[in-house]
């Protein structure tokens, strides 16, 4: 048989096997139904990817709305915060009236005690200014923070029996009420006026998210923002509770970690303010004569003025340097 007779006859036979492989084995295996079956597959997906997106993109609207007004009403608050709010804030019940009687009495005792000691009018004067009217608010700053490390202190326990309690079953105002009659003072205190302003008809969204009204720390707000967008959006309160108090114990941690930080800076500014007292105290003690004329003398008198103004601001300037939030 001639050679080239075989090549022809094994071209055509492979090139009619290459044809029926193309043509003939998607039918004859099932690969062409598979095909079809894939792509019915793949165009119904994208219906149900793009439901799942717009209900996440409405709930994320919903909760950006719910931040929005939380946030809203949070500086609208701020703005116009009154000396009825600081005194609560303080954990106080007196009345702003009271708070001026006080104020004027200190104000007077220190212009009366001033005058005594030989100080001169202009230093009775700046003495009556600090007793009148920089030392009620300084105590008032000193009970409000004093007041803020208490509630941070119990707030992470109070929220993990909120989880405890939700997971066992109970409401979420049933667990309000666990925490509100076995927290120390002043978690019970906030969240009895939670319970109360819900009790009347106030919903327990807002009820919680005022919390931020009467204690003006951030973790009050993350707790009232997340009862707020439960309760307008639904979701797993229990994982949105826990998660909150992972946060607040990390944000504990951070706040131990910065102050054992910045004990080095504290104790240098300490130290630097209490010289010149200190100075001034040996001085007088050693020679009471030559220190006396800072507050005999009229310009001794002003001296002294400005030095204990210069002194107040440089020690504020580096109170802000080393306190700082995050």
């Amino acid at each position: 048989m001639n050679m080239q007779a075989i090549a022809l006859a094994f071209l055509a036979a492979a090139a009619i096997g290459g044809v029926a492989w193309v043509f003939l084995y998607p039918l004859l295996s099932g690969e062409r139904k598979a095909e079809n079956r894939r792509a019915s597959v793949a165009k119904a997906e994208p219906i149900a990817v793009r439901q799942n997106q717009r209900d996440a993109r409405s709930r994320r609207e919903q909760i950006e709305g719910s931040l929005k007004e939380v946030e809203a009403r949070r500086l609208k608050d701020k703005k116009r915060i009154t000396m009825t709010a600081r005194l609560a804030q303080a954990g106080l019940d007196w009345t702003p009236r009271k708070f001026m009687i006080a104020s004027g009495i200190l104000a007077a005792v220190a212009f009366v005690l001033a005058m005594l000691a030989g100080g001169g009018p202009l230093a009775a004067i700046g003495m009556a200014f600090a007793g009148g009217f920089g030392l009620p608010r300084w105590l008032l700053g000193f009970f409000k923070k004093r007041r803020e490390k208490a509630f941070l202190r119990a707030l992470p326990d109070a929220v993990d029996v909120i989880v405890r309690g939700i997971k066992a079953g109970l409401p979420l105002f049933e667990s309000l009420k666990v925490v509100a009659a076995d927290s120390p003072q002043p978690l019970r205190g906030e969240f009895l006026a939670i319970i109360e302003t819900q009790a009347i008809g106030m919903p327990l969204g807002e009820a919680c998210g005022r919390l931020f009204e009467r204690m003006p720390v951030p973790e009050a707000n993350f707790f009232g923002i997340v009862i707020s967008i439960q309760q307008k959006s639904g979701g797993n309160l229990s994982e949105a509770l826990g998660n909150l108090s992972k946060v607040l114990r990390e944000r504990k941690k951070m706040s131990e970690k910065i102050q054992a930080m910045s004990m080095e800076a504290k104790a240098s500014a300490g130290i630097i303010g209490a010289l010149p007292p200190i100075v001034m105290l040996l001085v007088y003690i050693t020679t009471p004569a030559y220190i006396s004329l800072l507050w005999t003398h009229p310009t001794g008198q002003l001296m002294l003025v400005g030095c204990a103004l210069w002194m107040s601001i440089g020690i504020l300037v580096m109170k802000k340097m080393i306190n700082f939030d995050f």
